[in-house]
């Protein structure tokens, strides 16, 4: 299917690895023009310079951590007048409820709800005066049915959600549509430092542990990135234009839920 954006520029946060170079990979396949960032500069370049090579497209780096004022500030300038936002940041660290203090939930607040949303206060007046956009959230599985482990992500990731739902209706008349990616388990490092935990917990082996959870998930296996990164490149499509204020699960059906 032909995504209807060839040409079109695009900010993808956190997207040397992961889900996020999922996104990067699918939007330079349809011949997206990219704003790469991640914290670590030599992943980055390395991601930056295979998509060039793969897909003759223009791609310009940004190494900087999008949780703190400075970055956003480097990828709002870098990114000037981009079509398409891809938000996406690493999620907290696992722990109960009773391990975290102000400081814990601050940082989650910073880089899972405030920094997605501060980029979309300076990039989407702009699509909305040229009538046309598209922003992409990457949240979690976690705001339809939380995990008690990941409380802190619960917490900012559902916030980022209330905030989505209203702003998504304020701005789709001018053309900008805005929705929310919701990951079960890929095969990302996220994964593997969460299975890590479990093999610390349990005394259990790496691949005794993607076994259990792999059988909790009614597909039977983890999802790639491939998968999660051609769905939002949908959402970002010409085809998408009627999509507004949504949470799509990409979880192999591993939320138990009715609606």
């Amino acid at each position: 299917m032909d995504l209807g954006i060839k040409g079109k520029t695009a900010l993808v946060c956190a997207s040397s690895k992961g889900l996020g170079l999922g996104c990067a990979e699918a939007l330079a396949e349809a011949g997206v023009n990219l704003v790469m960032n991640a914290r670590g500069a030599e992943a980055l370049e390395s991601a930056a310079e295979r998509l060039r090579a793969d897909h003759g497209i223009s791609v310009k780096t940004v190494a900087a951590d999008v949780s703190t004022e400075d970055g956003q500030k480097m990828l709002i300038d870098a990114a000037g007048e981009i079509d398409i936002l891809v938000n996406n940041a690493g999620g907290p660290p696992p722990g109960m409820w009773h391990e975290w203090d102000r400081s814990d939930f601050i940082a989650a607040l910073d880089a899972n709800m405030l920094a997605p949303i501060a980029l979309i206060k300076a990039l989407v007046p702009g699509m909305m005066d040229r009538g046309w956009g598209r922003v992409v959230n990457i949240t979690s599985q976690s705001v339809r049915a939380p995990i008690g482990v990941l409380g802190l992500s619960n917490s900012a990731r559902t916030g980022l959600t209330g905030y989505v739902a209203g702003t998504s209706r304020q701005v789709a008349g001018s053309g900008v549509t805005i929705n929310n990616l919701l990951p079960g388990i890929h095969a990302t490092d996220r994964a593997d430092s969460l299975d890590a935990s479990v093999v610390k917990a349990k005394g259990i082996t790496l691949e005794e542990a993607r076994k259990e959870r792999a059988s909790g998930i009614p597909a039977g296996r983890y999802g790639t990135r491939q998968e999660f990164g051609a769905a939002c490149a949908f959402l970002c499509s010409q085809h998408a234009g009627f999509i507004v204020g949504q949470n799509l699960l990409l979880d192999g059906g591993a939320t138990n839920i009715t609606m």
